[in-house]
């Protein structure tokens, strides 16, 4: 199984870092910090350049606000050194959940266990 997931990840990306990603990391990366979901955040010796090597699968939306922004350079500190402020309104970031099972369903949808909404209209038909 060994030699199959190196295989995998030498021509994946989603399947986490890529070997190359890997090596370019050992060789000029500076860790920075890591968030709650086990992402592991990077950046090069004069702090230039940032990345993350994800925990699993390669998904932007696993990445909170706070790291984010560091990220896109809006923040010239980590989360770890300044946390962010956070208001009392703020809901915890929550990734993407499009295309899963946990995916939002209105109702009415065909997906959700619910029996089909009652229709109180006949359609029309022409004959």
């Amino acid at each position: 199984m060994g030699i199959l997931n190196t295989l995998l990840r030498a021509v994946t990306w989603w399947n986490g870092a890529t070997l190359n990603t890997q090596l370019y990391t050992s060789r000029k990366g500076q860790r920075v910090g890591e968030d709650e979901q086990g992402n592991v955040f990077y950046q090069t010796k004069d702090g230039k350049r940032r990345w993350v090597m994800y925990n699993g699968e390669a998904e932007a939306t696993r990445v909170s606000p706070d790291w984010h922004g560091w990220l896109h350079h809006t923040f010239d500190l980590p989360p770890t050194e300044r946390p962010f402020a956070h208001k009392a309104w703020e809901k915890p970031h929550v990734e993407n959940l499009t295309g899963t099972a946990l995916a939002y369903a209105p109702k009415g949808s065909i997906r959700r266990p619910e029996p089909a909404p009652r229709r109180d209209y006949e359609a029309w038909s022409p004959e």
